[in-house]
């Protein structure tokens, strides 16, 4: 039952009133995440696809632009792998990682029109949550584009493509430069 509801809601926005300026929309999020390798010096993890959800608050600025309180969630896999490709954390691999982000869109078109086509863009936080260390809090940022199908009634259907990712600071890599040795911070992102 739990699937169907996310099914059902899955890319569904729903209009507390008509997109004017100073307008709220509520929007719940629902779609497919696709997998990625995180490299570190001598070992490498991935953060496995799966199905991310969430909802958001969306304010309307004016007809055409609008900033978004938002919150995401992906329960995924994260295995960590050793530089001899053996997995380091074997049966305790689970972990989420949420966003919180403020994103601003801007819609193409205007209010009479069915489809509109919009950009955005967003930073926030990840949080990220692991067996092994519990929880850290990253910088992330997302970019989006998509188009928001209006219907007679107050439910919206928003297809959308996004590029989520956060950074962390994994360790110090040293550098002998002409001024002497120095520092840098190494960070991976996702």
């Amino acid at each position: 039952m739990k699937y169907i509801l996310l099914i059902f809601t899955l890319l569904v926005v729903i209009s507390v009133k008509a997109q004017d300026a100073g307008s709220i929309t509520l929007n719940l999020y629902g779609g497919y995440t696709f997998s990625d390798k995180v490299e570190y010096n001598n070992s490498y993890g991935y953060v496995e696809e799966g199905f991310e959800y969430g909802a958001g608050i969306e304010y309307f600025l004016s007809e055409n632009n609008s900033a978004e309180l938002k919150y995401q969630r992906l329960d995924t896999k994260l295995p960590l792998y050793a530089s001899n490709k053996t997995q380091v954390n074997t049966g305790d691999d689970k972990g989420a990682i949420n966003y919180i982000l403020m994103d601003y869109a801007h819609y193409f078109g205007g209010n009479t029109q069915k489809a509109l086509p919009y950009l955005g863009a967003g930073a926030g936080i990840a949080i990220l949550e692991t067996p092994q260390s519990g929880s850290g809090t990253y910088f992330a940022w997302e970019i989006k584009g998509g188009v928001k199908i209006k219907t007679n009634s107050a439910v919206s259907i928003n297809l959308n493509a996004y590029l989520q990712s956060m950074a962390a600071a994994v360790g110090n890599s040293y550098y002998w430069t002409y001024i002497g040795i120095v520092g840098v911070t190494d960070y991976v992102s996702t």
